[in-house]
């Protein structure tokens, strides 16, 4: 969905473009023409007052203008010259030209550790210690990416002790909602919270029993309903290997 829009997008916008490259010459043309008009009758008029006086001036506009183009053009070859390249790199060496290169920007994540199937995914921070998240990238059974699942622990005063953040692709049929099931268990069904160009995101808190489900089982199964084809379901699968270290390693979000 979000590639055929950005596409029909960019479609439009091309035949725009189009037609405004095909537009501007023909209204450059009719500038020129009108202005070539005008001159021709103003040549026409002082013919009739004088012939060798036009044909006289005339020769000596055009052998000004010659001088004036030739020495125009010399001048811009000699700033041409003199005018060094601009600098879009950054630092360069005055001598040779070369671009010396500069202190390469990090990365605002990393991946500190890996577990089984998850990935220790750390945000990096000023203040104190990276704050960490499970982290799993979800492929359909060709191996094509279709989803992210993102957990992360919260602060012991609620129900939910670990909350998560898990995006599907755009087009999937949102009142339906996401269905989680642990090898093949009972399914628990969650809302989406919201979509934007990456995507549809769920924001899901996650119980002591669903954690304890999770550090037992071998795979949870998350199954959504596509828009366009409302009577199917896509079932994706989350490994659950190293489920157990890595949500031992997950840093607390503080609220």
């Amino acid at each position: 969905m979000l590639e055929r829009t950005q596409l029909d997008f960019r479609q439009d916008n091309g035949v725009h473009m189009t037609r405004l490259l095909h537009t501007l010459p023909f209204l450059v043309l009719l500038g020129v023409g009108s202005a070539l008009s005008a001159q021709e009758t103003e040549e026409i008029e002082g013919a009739t007052d004088g012939a060798e006086a036009a044909e006289t001036e005339a020769t000596e506009t055009e052998t000004t203008e010659t001088e004036t183009g030739t020495e125009t053009e010399a001048q811009a070859e000699t700033d041409g010259a003199e005018e060094p390249a601009a600098d879009t790199a950054g630092e360069s060496d005055a001598a040779s030209g070369l671009d010396l290169g500069r202190e390469a920007q990090e990365d605002p994540s990393y991946i500190k550790e890996t577990f089984g199937d998850w990935q220790l995914q750390c945000f990096r921070s000023e203040a104190g210690e990276d704050p960490c998240q499970m982290y799993q990238l979800l492929r359909e059974e060709g191996g094509n990416p279709v989803a992210e699942f993102s957990l992360f622990k919260l602060p012991s005063d609620g129900q939910a002790v670990a909350g998560a953040t898990i995006a599907v692709p755009l087009g999937t049929l949102l009142p339906q909602g996401l269905k989680i099931s642990v090898d093949g268990g009972k399914a628990k069904n969650y809302n989406y919270s919201f979509c934007s160009m990456g995507g549809c995101f769920a924001r899901i808190g996650f119980t002591q029993a669903d954690i304890n489900a999770f550090q037992a089982g071998a795979a949870a199964r998350l199954t959504l309903v596509p828009a366009q084809a409302p009577d199917q379901v896509v079932e994706i699968e989350a490994s659950l290997s190293g489920f157990t270290a890595a949500y031992n390693e997950v840093s607390v979000l503080d609220e």
